[in-house]
């Protein structure tokens, strides 16, 4: 039986974070809807009216008793938590008992409810002060209805320095949204001014829901993934962590758009979830951020939903009155398994996705991903030596002159990850699935001396060969950054100071050789062999990080669309393609295949008709 609504003891109370919690309607909904959800409800209705500041929130939870509605807008009343052991062991979205009690000073509080196996319900409602004033019967399912009229009618203050209603509005909406994700069971009907605004439907997972507010998501476009976490529990120090035993009940669900697939131009889709609640936790969010460099288009972000499930004494809630923001224990080792995740999600082989209809987007997505990427690298087609045999040295296969490097991928370190990423749908005829790294693919032909064609079981397969190419040396270069001597050296005419410090920075020998000329001694190995060395170093130069450098490299040493390949070579490509850490995209944001499957050309072909339908008998 569910404990009691009872005032919690004064040293409890003084250990509370302070301050007020309603101070707007998206706060009245907020702490409204978590006290449905610790109801244990599985269908929320949220009327809102913002012109006569009026929220009503009615649910089909476990209801409360007569004795508890009597004491429910008491100060510091909570069926939540007793003693100050409870509150660093919070299991509940609420626990402050503050919510219902400032809402009775703020407004007209009206409560109806019906407690599960109780043959009537009742109706309170409350003074200012937090006692009852009036108690009827009333006919009501089983659940709650909670309804708060004219807020801040006696602290007209309060309400001039609120944003618009629209904006209000707009918050309601995002708070609804959160909750939505994080609760996928529930069911939501939503009215504004007594009209039907939005409503969201149960699902199984947040795969289901997310969909339902970016409308131009299917979700076949998201990628999700459910983890034990390898997190330890009663650590001193993050440094001895590792020697502990491990939290058992927590998890980590992810849930990503596919970078070839999704992205957005603002970074309004990256929330960090813990325990049922989204909150502001910078250091992941920008872990989040980091998993996906080099996956997506420049000034793009990612779509992407982290809900950590983790034990009660390994967060604390009470640092900030709303609850939005937390301590949460061991950060860094959360860090890795985010990273880890993110990894995995992307190499994922999704078999049982569905088909994805996304193709009249892609030349818009080409356009501005290539756009934005400041490509400087030459469009010249530049014969192929031949491809090295076995027994030849690392170093030499992948110094040679854009050529498909035949060296082997270096091993993926199980805590770094490279990136993630967001494209969109595309047509009805095509669709795409992820590259399992023991995948199939058999290279057939090539198309305008630039595209791969690539058979599979499912279908055939586009790879464009220049950015799979540059994907390939990317990663190698990320994980071998080699600079190598140059005899002779090169000289660069009319170095700016700042070209000099850039070059430096990136780790090469650049000694000044006369008036206004340079000797470059070293280069990364890539480069080191090409004729155009000296126009790459001077590229180099102009600026960005080591990354940046490795993706200019990358991108100059790739081998060159309308350059002819063989299908050994083709070949080549593909399986060296396959063992990248990501797959779908090149450094630069763009997506790298584009996959027809034999489902889709059997809809296109009416290979379901019968014979008499299709000579029209």
């Amino acid at each position: 039986m569910q404990p009691g609504i009872q005032p919690l003891p004064t040293d409890v109370v003084h250990l509370m974070a302070a301050g007020e919690v309603i101070d707007s309607l998206a706060a009245v909904v907020r702490e409204l809807v978590e006290n449905a959800l610790d109801a244990g409800a599985t269908r929320i209705s949220v009327a809102v009216s913002p012109e006569h500041w009026r929220v009503r929130v009615a649910d089909n939870g476990c209801g409360i008793s007569l004795a508890d509605l009597q004491q429910a807008a008491s100060p510091h009343s909570t069926s939540k938590i007793r003693t100050r052991q409870d509150l660093w062991e919070i299991g509940s979205l609420g626990f402050r008992g503050e919510a219902l009690h400032s809402l009775a000073q703020l407004s007209e509080l009206e409560i109806l409810s019906q407690a599960g196996g109780m043959a009537e319900g009742w109706r309170v409602t409350y003074t200012p002060q937090g006692e009852v004033s009036e108690v009827t019967t009333a006919a009501i399912a089983p659940g709650t209805i909670v309804s708060v009229s004219n807020l801040f009618g006696n602290w007209l203050a309060r309400r001039q320095g609120l944003p618009a209603p629209s904006q209000q509005m707009r918050q309601v909406q995002i708070t609804l949204q959160q909750l939505a994700l994080c609760h996928p069971h529930v069911t939501w009907q939503v009215q504004q001014n007594d009209r039907d605004w939005f409503s969201i439907w149960a699902g199984a997972t947040a795969q289901q829901i997310l969909p339902q507010f970016l409308r131009e998501l299917r979700p076949s476009d998201l990628q999700e993934l459910v983890l034990p976490a390898n997190v330890p529990q009663g650590a001193a120090t993050e440094d001895a962590a590792h020697s502990l035993s491990l939290t058992p009940d927590a998890s980590l669900y992810l849930l990503l758009g596919l970078p070839d697939r999704c992205h957005r131009y603002r970074p309004d889709w990256v929330r960090v979830a813990v325990n049922g609640r989204v909150v502001h936790l910078p250091e992941l969010e920008q872990t989040i951020l980091t998993g996906f460099r080099r996956t997506l288009p420049r000034d793009r972000y990612p779509i992407c939903f982290l809900h950590l499930h983790v034990a009660a004494n390994q967060v604390d809630w009470n640092r900030h009155p709303a609850k939005s923001e937390i301590y949460l224990h061991h950060l860094k080792a959360w860090q890795n398994q985010v990273l880890q995740a993110i990894d995995q999600a992307l190499r994922l082989n999704p078999t049982a996705l569905p088909e994805s209809t996304y193709l009249d987007r892609v030349s818009t997505l080409l356009k501005t991903a290539e756009s934005a990427t400041g490509y400087t690298f030459q469009r010249q087609i530049q014969p192929i030596p031949a491809l090295p045999t076995e027994n030849m040295s690392t170093d030499s296969a992948i110094s040679a002159d854009l050529e498909v490097s035949h060296a082997p991928v270096m091993p993926v370190n199980a805590t770094v990850v490279n990136s993630i990423e967001r494209t969109n749908p595309i047509d009805q005829s095509l669709s795409e699935s992820f590259l399992p790294p023991a995948l199939s693919l058999r290279a057939i032909a090539q198309v305008h001396n630039t595209y791969i064609v690539a058979e599979h079981t499912d279908g055939l397969w586009l790879v464009e060969q220049h950015i799979a190419h540059e994907r390939v040396l990317y990663e190698q270069l990320c994980d071998r950054w080699q600079l190598i001597s140059l005899d002779p050296p090169i000289m660069l005419h009319h170095l700016t100071l700042a070209q000099q410090e850039q070059l430096q920075r990136l780790g090469l020998e650049v000694d000044p050789f006369g008036e206004q000329l340079w000797a470059i001694r070293t280069a990364p190995n890539l480069l080191a062999q090409r004729q155009d060395c000296a126009d790459a170093l001077l590229e180099l130069s102009l600026g960005g990080d080591l990354q940046t450098a490795q993706v200019a490299t990358a991108c100059r040493s790739a081998i060159r669309n309308g350059v002819p390949l063989t299908l050994p070579e083709m070949q080549s490509l593909l399986e060296q393609w396959q063992q990248t850490r990501h797959p779908r995209t090149c450094p630069h944001g763009r997506p790298i295949y584009l996959s027809l499957e034999e489902s889709a050309l059997a809809r296109f072909f009416r290979r379901h008709w019968v014979i008499g339908k299709s000579h029209g008998i």
